[in-house]
């Protein structure tokens, strides 16, 4: 892997925490570790539901093998160009050729 691909920082993180004072879920985010990654859009996609517009990105962000990344896990970066914290959804991982050398994440971000 070519270690200019990888110029962004991405933050991995995990949901921690049980429930609020309502037996609610409570949705709180723990860090767990900070990476060097590339962070590449693939495609966007529109669409109208409940007469609502809804804004769907995907991006593939690659990064060095680190074991424990799951789907449970979620990707924040903060876009150096405007400063502002972005947060992605993974929906799968891929180890190629399950060489433990590097991770492909494909995720989806909030918008």
């Amino acid at each position: 892997m070519r270690a200019g691909r990888l110029r962004h920082r991405v933050t991995i993180q995990e949901r921690t925490g049980d429930a609020n004072a309502y037996n609610e879920p409570a949705d709180t985010w723990t860090d767990v570790v900070t990476l060097s990654a590339g962070v590449e859009p693939i495609n966007g996609r529109e669409f109208f539901a409940s007469q609502q517009v809804h804004g769907t990105v995907s991006h593939r962000i690659t990064l060095r093998y680190y074991a424990g990344v799951t789907i449970k896990h979620r990707v924040k970066w903060t876009d150096p160009a405007t400063s502002v914290a972005r947060i992605f959804d993974i929906n799968a991982v891929i180890d190629r050729d399950e060489r433990h050398r590097s991770l492909e994440l494909m995720c989806t971000e909030h918008v």
